[in-house]
């Protein structure tokens, strides 16, 4: 019976070298962190809500932080506390739970913030349309500065409209 070393040593490595040097995804989260750092003079903190979504956003909006993506590296921070947020990014349509909450947390991100409303459902409440539960799309219950349009949508896409947002940073 082989050890494990020794399968090691006979499969050899099995990954291919990722170069991410020059791809969409890293000339996109430079063009974040430069923008940033202008505008703030600071890494971005982001306060992720969510007001009622089947996950999917989610998926996505945690790849962020994966070793492939690893915004951490560029400033992008996820913060725990909407106190401590520059942006919030609101995934899913706002279900009547979830109403109050998201307000609250919008009055608690100081001034000056960004939203920023994550995939269709977040837009135009999705497959969830019409539900009871339903209090409506982002934009009724706060004031929206860019939708991210997808079924999920990807990490990329994510990172392009948080850039987009930063554009509606107000000069000072």
């Amino acid at each position: 019976m082989p050890t494990l070393l020794q399968k090691i040593l006979r499969v050899g490595i099995a990954t291919e070298q990722l170069d991410l040097a020059e791809t969409d995804v890293v000339q996109v989260v430079r063009q974040v962190e430069a923008k940033t750092r202008r505008l703030l003079g600071r890494s971005l903190a982001i306060r992720e809500v969510d007001a009622g979504s089947c996950n999917g956003c989610e998926l996505e909006i945690t790849a962020l932080t994966n070793p492939l993506y690893d915004s951490e590296r560029f400033g992008i921070h996820f913060v725990a506390s909407p106190r401590h947020a520059d942006l919030l990014l609101v995934t899913g349509p706002v279900t009547r739970h979830m109403e109050v909450a998201l307000r609250k947390t919008y009055e608690a991100t100081p001034d000056p913030k960004l939203v920023v409303a994550v995939g269709d459902c977040a837009k135009t409440c999705g497959v969830f349309k019409g539900s009871y539960a339903i209090a409506g799309s982002v934009d009724r219950i706060v004031p929206v500065d860019v939708f991210v349009a997808g079924c999920p949508p990807e990490p990329t896409d994510l990172l392009r409209g948080i850039l987009t947002a930063l554009d509606r940073w107000p000069k000072s």
